[in-house]
């Protein structure tokens, strides 16, 4: 082949090398702005999915050793076991929050960083015996939420009866309540608030209205 060929083969392969890196990077360009457009998408369909629903929060406060309900307004999905435990661990990150009247680390917490949920499953069954439909509900709270939670059988016993006032208070048909860690029954929160017993939501409802009637006081 003369060399007048060759340089001619040569800018011919040159110019095809050109085209298609031209064709593959628009490929890519047009690949990624289809995943942007899918990821739009699922973040504008999420809400259909979990719509903004109002909620209450039965929020402890150490002051005075009371229950006082908040309304709030979150994503809740339709299933109740997930409803209540998205409303649980709304509960948890109040009282992980700056200021919080009853503050309480969240899951995992080290330097103001968390990690992962303090209640990681809650569990609908009905009580044995029932005619009207009563529930047990049974919370299991994450081992690093147990562990790191303040010792003290004052604020062991609030976190638990916050989390039971708040369960009868979305989900009235709750009248008991046990809890598990990390899957397991524990003798303890941390040290001090009972976690073998099953508690009754009727007795802490009962409980917090004569409080409130007497104008409130410590334990």
């Amino acid at each position: 082949m003369s060399p007048r060929y060759q340089k001619i083969l040569f800018f011919v392969l040159l110019a095809g090398s050109i085209t298609m890196a031209a064709v593959l990077v628009r490929l890519r360009e047009r690949a990624h702005d289809r995943l942007l457009a899918s990821a739009d998408q699922s973040a504008t369909s999420a809400p259909a999915v979990a719509p903004m629903e109002q909620g209450t929060l039965m929020v402890a406060n150490d002051a005075d050793a009371t229950l006082a309900p908040e309304a709030i307004a979150l994503p809740l999905p339709p299933d109740p076991e997930a409803r209540v435990r998205a409303l649980l661990n709304r509960l948890i990150e109040m009282y992980a929050a700056a200021g919080a009247l009853h503050p309480v680390p969240a899951a995992g917490q080290v330097g103001g960083l968390a990690g992962g949920q303090a209640v990681e499953q809650v569990f609908l069954m009905p009580v044995s015996g029932s005619k009207s439909g009563e529930q047990m509900a049974v919370v299991n709270l994450s081992g690093s939420f147990a562990a790191n939670h303040p010792s003290g059988l004052e604020t062991e016993t609030l976190t638990v009866l916050s989390i039971c006032a708040t369960l009868h208070a979305n989900l009235p048909q709750v009248t008991q309540v046990r809890f598990l860690v990390d899957g397991e029954e524990r003798a303890t929160l941390h040290g001090h608030a009972d976690l073998t017993q099953t508690y009754l939501t009727t007795a802490t409802a009962e409980n917090q209205n004569a409080q409130d009637n007497g104008g409130g006081g410590k334990r």
